[in-house]
């Protein structure tokens, strides 16, 4: 078998979580080219079809599910570990905001557009996750969407949380926040690509990492933004969970119900399934 392009972000989660399949230490499984690189652009090279294994935002699948199918593990979804929209004054709305976002295909994007309908900022950049925080403390914006490791340490920039997206969510919906997703292309002549070989590699590297935590640890703390180890383990515990082994149906019926009420919206394009 041929080795797969795998693609995934240098954050804790995703580092703990495919380190044992990209050291491997998972016996079977196939082997892997991994490339580090952060959400926002993994959703635009997965529509360019670049990688087989592919993390990107929930928010991309319905400009992707033709040519990828979604994994049911390997992703973050989970409560109490949504979006912030942080600011460092006393304002309480987006309207004439200039709003920094990590990407215009991101889930927190989506959340943020759906938690401020009606609202209207005077401009929306995109702008890599590391300068968020500095430009809105500096005043180079006015907000910014930020996402997992700033939930932690978004105080030490002096700013403030105008809102919780998961929060928002959680309360309006009952669901966890569906966050990463993790695809495969859909090819039925490559061996390597069998989604239930992939399904049963990625819940092994899951499975590992829980139990032998020690073995990924350098190469966690090698990749990750924030150095604190225990930021990085806080980001850990938040992001991978009971979800990320097992969509079920419960993440299932929250990726259902994001990508429903954004089409309802007309924010993205309208899918008929998720499940195949």
């Amino acid at each position: 078998m041929s080795a797969l392009s795998v693609a995934f972000s240098p954050c804790p989660n995703d580092t703990f979580v495919f380190h044992a399949w990209t050291h491997g230490l998972i016996p079977g499984a196939p082997d892997t080219a991994v490339t580090f690189a952060d959400v926002d652009v993994t959703n635009h090279a997965a529509e360019r079809g670049e990688f087989d294994i592919v993390k990107v935002s929930y928010a991309a699948l319905p400009w992707l599910l033709k040519d990828y199918r979604l994994l049911p593990c390997g992703g973050a979804l989970g409560r109490g570990c949504g979006p912030l929209v942080l600011i460092n004054s006393t304002r309480t709305d987006l309207d004439g905001a200039r709003v920094a976002v990590p990407g215009d295909r991101t889930t927190a994007y989506l959340l943020m557009r759906l938690w401020s309908a009606g609202q209207k900022p005077a401009s929306v950049e995109v702008v890599p996750f590391a300068e968020i925080m500095p430009g809105v403390r500096d005043g180079r914006f006015d907000a910014g969407l930020v996402i997992h490791e700033a939930r932690f340490t978004y105080h030490n920039y002096g700013l403030t949380a105008l809102a919780d997206l998961g929060e928002w969510w959680e309360s309006s919906t009952g669901n966890a926040i569906p966050l990463g997703a993790i695809l495969a292309r859909r090819d039925a002549g490559r061996a390597e690509l069998d989604p239930e070989l992939l399904i049963s590699t990625i819940r092994a590297s899951v499975d590992h990492a829980w139990a032998h935590p020690q073995d990924s640890a350098e190469f966690v703390a090698k990749h990750a933004d924030e150095m604190d180890p225990s930021v990085q383990q806080q980001h850990i515990d938040l992001y991978v969970n009971s979800f990320t082994r097992d969509l079920g149906e419960q993440g299932y019926a929250a990726v259902e119900e994001l990508l429903g009420r954004a089409a309802d919206a007309g924010l993205v394009p309208r899918v008929d399934s998720i499940r195949d």
